[in-house]
C-alpha cells in the first residue's frame, strides 16, 4: 500500500495520559517508537520535542470530549500538521485494543492517508463558536427560571402566566416582586399591571388571587434573582459576540435575506460553518456535515435505514427553530411552498429537516457567489408542474365520468 505520509505520528487522547507513537520510513524500513505523556502543559511540551526528533510534520488524533483541545493548541502553535478523526471511522479489529494498539494504528492508517479530517475552524472562528454555544446554554437556563418561578406561581395557586404572554416582563417582574415583598391584595397586585395588557381587572383580579407563603417568597426571590443575572451575562455576552462578528457584517446582510433567517441563526451559521466554502467542495458536502440529509445504510440490495446523519447538533437545531420561524412570515415565499408540498406527502418532521437543508444549500451559495438570496416564490411549484396538475385533474375527471377540456382563463 503506498505510503503517503513518512513521517508520522498518532496520538491516543485521555484526561490525565497521552500515548504516542511515532513513526518513520528511514532506509526502506519502518522504524516507530512509542511514549507515554502527562497531559499537562509540560507533558505536552515534551511531546512536542519527542516528535520533532524524528521530525515528524503529521498528527492525526481522535475527537475525545474536549481533552483534544489543549493538545491541538500546543501542538498547532508548533508548527505540526493536525488531524482530528472521528473515533468511529478508524475502529480497529474488535480483540486488539489498548492505548498503545490504537496509538499505533492511527500512525498507520494516518501513513496510507486512510483517515477523513474532521472540521476544525481556525482559531477566531473557534472562539466564536464557543461565544454563540455559551449564550445559547445561557438562554436556556434562562428559561429555566422562568419555568421554575411558574411552577411556583402555580403552587401558590396564582394564574400569572394564565393572563400574561410573558411573567417576565414589565407588568410580570412588578407582580412578582410586590409578592416577594408580601403584598398579597389580588387588587393591589391587578394594580401593577400595565394598561396595554388585554385581560380584563376581573379577570386579574381573580388570577391573583392565592396563597403565598414565606417558602415560596423565598424561591420566587431565588429564581428571579437568578434569572436577572442570567440575563446581564447574556447582555455581555452578545456584546462580545457582536464584536467578534464585525469582519462578518457582509455575510450576516446576505443570510439575513433568507427568509426565517434572523440574527441569532445568521450568527449561529457563521460561528459554525464560517465564511469560507471552499472547505466543502459542494453544497451537498455542507448538508452532509450539518447531518440534514438521509443516510446511506443498505445491505443485500434492502434499505435498512433512511434515518438522518448524525452531523453538527447546534446548527441542525438552529436551522429547524429557523424553519419554524420562517413558515410563520406573513410574505409568502418558496420556503413555504416546498415545506407544506413535503408535509402532505412526508409529514411536518421530514419536511423541516428538508427546508432545513435547502436554506444551508442557500447558504453555500449565497457565501461562494456572494449574493443575497433570491426567492423563486410561493408558485414556483405549482407553475413547474402545471402540465403534470393539468393531466391529474383531467383524469380524475375522466375516472368521474366527466370530460375536462382546458382552456386558459382570460
Amino acid at each position: 500500500m503506498e505510503v503517503l505520509h513518512p513521517r508520522c505520528a498518532g496520538l491516543d487522547v485521555h484526561k490525565d495520559l497521552i500515548v504516542a507513537c511515532r513513526r518513520r520510513i528511514a532506509n526502506g524500513k519502518i522504524e516507530s517508537e512509542v511514549q507515554s505523556f502527562d497531559a499537562t502543559t509540560r507533558g505536552l511540551t515534551e511531546l512536542a520535542t519527542w516528535l520533532g526528533e524524528f521530525e515528524i510534520v503529521e498528527v492525526v488524533m481522535e475527537s475525545t470530549g474536549v481533552y483534544w483541545i489543549p493538545v491541538w493548541n500546543v501542538l498547532e502553535e508548533q508548527g505540526f500538521t493536525l488531524t482530528l478523526v472521528n473515533p468511529q471511522h478508524i475502529k480497529n479489529v474488535p480483540g486488539r485494543k489498548s492505548d498503545v494498539k490504537d496509538a499505533e494504528w492511527l500512525a498507520k492508517i494516518l501513513a496510507h492517508g486512510l483517515v477523513r479530517a474532521s472540521f476544525i475552524p481556525p482559531a477566531p472562528q473557534r472562539e466564536l463558536r464557543d461565544l454563540v454555544r455559551t449564550l445559547r446554554h445561557f438562554i436556556e437556563d434562562s428559561g429555566q427560571q422562568v419555568q421554575r418561578m411558574q411552577k411556583v406561581l402555580q403552587s401558590c395557586n396564582i394564574k400569572l402566566d394564565s393572563v400574561l404572554a410573558d411573567i417576565t416582563g414589565a407588568s410580570g417582574v412588578a407582580i412578582i416582586e410586590a409578592l416577594i415583598a408580601g403584598e398579597s391584595d389580588p387588587n393591589k397586585l391587578a394594580g401593577l399591571v400595565h394598561r396595554n395588557v388585554k385581560a380584563p381587572k376581573k379577570t386579574l383580579v381573580e388570577a391573583l388571587q392565592g396563597r403565598v407563603n414565606v417558602h415560596s417568597r423565598f424561591l420566587l426571590k431565588l429564581h428571579l434573582d437568578t434569572f436577572r443575572d442570567l440575563q446581564a451575562k447574556i447582555e455581555r455576552i452578545e456584546a462580545q459576540i457582536d464584536e467578534a462578528l464585525r469582519p462578518f457584517d457582509q455575510a450576516l446582510a446576505l443570510l439575513s435575506t433568507i427568509p426565517g433567517v434572523g440574527p441569532g441563526l445568521a450568527r449561529t451559521i457563521i460561528a459554525e460553518v464560517g465564511v469560507d466554502m471552499s472547505r466543502f467542495p459542494t453544497a451537498g458536502h455542507l448538508v452532509s456535515w450539518a447531518g440534514l440529509c438521509p443516510r446511506l445504510d443498505e445491505s443485500a440490495g434492502k434499505v435498512r435505514s433512511r434515518l438522518v446523519r448524525k452531523g453538527n447538533k447546534h446548527l441542525k437545531t438552529a436551522l429547524c427553530q429557523g424553519v419554524v420561524a420562517g413558515l410563520r412570515c406573513r410574505k409568502k415565499n418558496y420556503l413555504q411552498a416546498q415545506f407544506h408540498r413535503l408535509k402532505a406527502r412526508r409529514g411536518g418532521g421530514k419536511a423541516i429537516i428538508a427546508v432545513a437543508a435547502t436554506i444551508l444549500s442557500s447558504v453555500h451559495a449565497m457565501l461562494t457567489s456572494a449574493q443575497p438570496f433570491r426567492d423563486l416564490g410561493n408558485q414556483y411549484f405549482l407553475k413547474r408542474d402545471q402540465q403534470k396538475v393539468v393531466a391529474r385533474l383531467a383524469r380524475q375527471a375522466r375516472e368521474l365520468g366527466y370530460e375536462l377540456q382546458p382552456c386558459e382563463a382570460a
